[in-house]
C-alpha cells in the first residue's frame, strides 16, 4: 500500500500539543484571576460589602411619636389623634411610579392635590420608608386596593395616627392646627426628630408648642426580604409620646359666648382676673381645622382665603380696632394719676367743643350736651367733651405713656404667635411714621380711642383684667402649666395708684350698667343679679361729615360703626373680665350679659346655696 506524504504527524502533534499548553494557561489565567477577584471581594472589600449586604437585609425604621393631646380646663379633648387608614408607596418596589398612581386613581378618588403633595414628599423620603399618598381611607376603599393588591407593587394600607379636633370650627383660632410640612418648613426643622412625621403646628396653641407636643421619635431594625416587606423586628427603641397640654379654656364657656354672638363678626375675649388664663377666646366666623390636616385643596382653601368675611382671620388677637370709649376708665386713672383733673371738678357740656383759636367742632355723641358733669358722670354717661376739654392739659405724651401700663400698644404675651400690638400714637411716633408734627386736635380724637390709636379685643380684655385686679397684673395664658423654654416674657408690672382712683373708676363703669343714665343700663342693666362694671365704645368705621349725624341704614354694611364692651363681675369679687368687639353692629354689650349670666349665675347660686347650708347647719347645732 502506498504511504501517503502528505500528512505529518509530527506537526499536528505539536499543534495540538500547543493548543492543550495554550488552554492550560487560559485556564490557569482564569483561575488565578477569580481567586484574585475572590480574595479582593473576601479580604480587600469585607468590611464595606458586608455593611452594605447588612443594610440590603436589615434596615433602620423610623416609629414616629405620638403627638401630644390637648384638654380644655375640665378634661375635654380639643385635639386628638385618630386612627386613620393611610395609603402609602414604597418607592424602591415600584418600577413605573407615575403609572402605579394612575392605577390607584382608576381605583379610588385621588386629586391633583394628594398626588402633587406625595410626589414632593416622596423625593425626600429615606431607602424602603412608606410615604403616604391618601389618608382616611373608608372601608370600600381599603377593599378595593386589598382585591387589586397584587396589581399594585409598592402599595401598603397602614395605619396612622392622625390629627383630629373634635370641637371644628369653636377652637380653630386658639388651639389651631397641624398641616403637612413644606419645603420652608423643612430646611428649618431637625430632621431627626421628624423622620416619619408629615405635619407640623401651622398656628395657635399647635404652632407655639410645637416642640413640646411633636415628641421624640424612635427606631427599630427590621429584616426585609428581596421585595423589601419586613419578615421580623430585630431591636426597637420606643418612641418618647408628645407632651399634653391642659388649657385654661371653658368649652361651655367658648360655646355660649359662640351663641351669644349669632353669626355675627367680631371676638370675644374671656379672662380669669385672678390667673389670666383665656376661659374663652372666640374669632368669628371661623373655619373648620380639621381641613388642614393631611393637606386642604386648592379650591377650599383658595375659598376660605378669599372671603370677604375672613374666617382665616383671629380678630382675637390679630384685629386692630379704634378702642372708643372702652379706654375711657384707663384715661380717667390717668387724669387723676397726672393731676389733671380733681374727682370734683366739673366742666359744662354744650354738646360739642373746640379748641383755642379754632372753629371746628368736636361733637359729643349726645348732640344735645349733658350739662355740668364730672370724671364720674363723665364715664357713667361717656361723655366725650369733657374727655375732649382734659386732652388739652394732658397731651399725647403723658396719655401714651400711662396707657401703655395697661397693655396698649405692645402684645400681651398670650401663648400664640399670631398677636398684633395695635398701635398708641405718640409725637416720636408720628414724626417716625409721617415726618410730621403731632397737632392738638389729634389728641382730642385720641384721647376717646379714635383717630390713630387702635388695639385688639386682647389687649381690651388685659386692660380691664387691671382695673378688676386694681393695679394686679396677670399675663394672659391659654395653657395652664409653666413650660419654661416656650414661656412668653412678661411684659407687664403692677400699677400702683391711689385706692381712692380705683374707686372713682370702677364706681363710674358700675353706673355705666346699673344706673338709669350709664349707656349700657336700658340693654343689659335692669335685671342684673349681681354687681358688674362695664364701659361702651362706639368705633367709626367711616368719617361722618361735620353737621351730619350718623346713620346706619345710609351706609353699607362694612361701613357702619362698630360696637364695643369691656366689663368684669362680680364687682367685690370679680370671677370673669372680657372684651367684646363686633364689626358693623349693635349689641356687644348685650353678648357680655349673656356669656356672664352663662358663667355667674350658676357659680354664685352654687356659693349661695352653700351658704345657706352651712348657716342651716349652724342654726341646729
Amino acid at each position: 500500500m502506498p504511504v501517503n506524504t502528505l500528512k505529518d504527524h509530527k506537526a499536528e502533534q505539536r499543534i495540538v500539543s500547543i493548543r492543550v499548553w495554550l488552554a492550560l494557561v487560559f485556564m490557569i489565567l482564569l483561575v488565578m484571576l477569580l481567586v484574585s477577584r475572590l480574595f479582593y471581594l473576601q479580604v480587600v472589600k469585607y468590611d464595606e460589602l458586608a455593611t452594605q449586604s447588612e443594610e440590603n437585609r436589615v434596615l433602620l425604621q423610623t416609629v414616629p411619636p405620638v403627638r401630644g393631646l390637648i384638654y380644655d380646663r375640665d378634661g375635654r379633648l380639643l385635639a386628638t389623634n385618630r386612627s386613620s387608614q393611610t395609603l402609602a408607596i414604597v418607592r424602591e418596589r415600584v418600577e413605573d411610579l407615575d403609572q402605579l398612581l394612575d392605577d390607584i386613581a382608576r381605583l379610588i378618588p385621588v386629586t391633583e392635590n394628594e398626588r402633587s403633595r406625595f410626589l414632593e414628599q416622596i423625593t425626600r423620603s429615606r431607602p424602603f420608608e412608606s410615604v403616604p399618598l391618601k389618608f382616611r381611607l373608608n372601608d370600600k376603599q381599603v377593599a378595593l386596593i386589598a382585591v387589586n393588591q397584587f396589581r399594585l407593587p409598592g402599595v401598603e394600607i397602614n395605619a396612622e395616627l392622625v390629627r383630629e379636633y373634635p370641637e371644628g370650627s369653636s377652637f380653630a383660632h386658639s388651639v389651631g392646627y397641624v398641616g403637612r410640612i413644606n419645603e420652608r418648613e423643612l430646611k428649618n426643622l431637625d430632621p431627626a426628630l421628624y423622620t416619619g412625621t408629615y405635619t407640623v403646628g401651622k398656628i395657635g396653641l399647635e404652632r407655639f408648642y410645637e416642640p413640646a407636643l411633636i415628641g421624640r421619635p424612635g427606631y427599630q431594625e427590621v429584616e426585609v426580604n428581596a421585595r423589601g416587606r419586613v419578615t421580623r423586628v430585630l431591636s426597637r427603641v420606643n418612641p418618647t409620646p408628645g407632651k399634653d397640654l391642659q388649657l385654661y379654656i371653658d368649652t361651655d364657656l367658648q360655646n355660649a359666648a359662640i351663641k351669644a354672638m349669632d353669626g355675627r363678626r367680631g371676638s370675644v375675649v374671656v379672662l380669669d382676673p385672678k390667673t389670666g388664663g383665656v376661659m374663652a377666646m372666640v374669632s368669628n366666623p371661623a373655619f373648620d381645622p380639621n381641613l388642614f390636616v393631611t393637606g386642604i385643596d386648592y379650591v377650599t382653601f383658595n375659598d376660605l382665603n378669599t372671603d370677604i368675611e375672613k374666617p382665616l382671620y383671629n380678630r382675637a388677637t390679630l384685629g386692630e380696632y379704634p378702642p372708643a370709649s372702652t379706654i375711657k376708665p384707663l384715661v380717667a386713672l390717668g387724669l387723676l394719676a397726672n393731676n389733671v383733673v380733681d374727682k370734683n371738678e366739673k366742666i359744662y357740656d354744650k354738646g360739642w367743643f373746640q379748641l383755642p383759636g379754632s372753629d371746628h367742632r368736636f361733637r359729643n355723641w349726645n348732640r344735645k350736651g349733658d350739662g355740668w358733669i364730672n370724671l364720674s358722670q363723665a364715664i357713667l354717661r361717656s361723655n366725650d367733651t369733657f374727655f375732649y376739654k382734659m386732652a388739652e392739659k394732658m397731651g399725647i405724651d403723658r396719655l401714651h405713656d400711662f396707657l401703655s401700663q395697661f397693655g396698649m400698644g405692645r402684645e400681651s404675651g398670650i401663648d400664640i404667635h399670631e398677636e398684633r400690638t395695635g398701635l398708641l400714637p405718640s409725637t416720636e411716633w408720628k414724626q417716625g411714621a409721617y415726618g410730621q408734627p403731632w397737632y392738638p386736635g389729634e389728641t382730642v380724637i385720641a384721647i376717646i380711642g379714635q383717630g390713630y390709636m387702635l388695639s385688639t379685643p386682647m389687649q381690651l380684655a388685659e386692660s380691664v383684667t387691671l382695673i378688676a385686679n386694681r393695679g394686679k397684673h396677670v399675663q394672659p395664658r391659654l395653657v395652664k402649666e409653666d413650660i419654661p423654654e416656650l414661656q412668653s416674657p412678661e411684659w407687664g408690672h403692677d400699677i400702683e395708684l391711689d385706692n381712692h382712683y380705683w374707686d372713682l373708676v370702677i364706681s363710674g363703669m358700675e353706673k355705666v350698667v346699673s344706673y338709669n343714665r350709664g349707656t349700657a343700663y336700658w340693654r343689659i342693666g335692669r335685671d342684673l343679679k349681681y354687681r358688674m362694671a362695664g364701659k361702651t365704645g362706639t368705633a367709626q368705621v367711616v368719617s361722618i361729615p361735620q353737621g351730619e349725624e350718623y346713620d346706619a341704614e345710609k351706609l353699607k354694611e362694612f361701613e357702619r360703626d362698630h360696637s364695643l364692651f369691656v366689663a368684669f363681675a362680680p364687682i367685690e369679687d370679680p370671677q370673669i373680665a372680657m372684651a367684646v368687639v363686633l364689626e358693623n353692629s349693635n349689641g356687644a354689650a348685650n353678648v357680655a350679659r349673656d356669656v356672664m349670666d352663662f358663667y355667674l349665675l350658676p357659680r354664685l347660686a352654687r356659693a349661695e346655696q352653700k351658704k345657706t347650708s352651712a348657716d342651716n347647719k349652724r342654726t341646729t347645732q
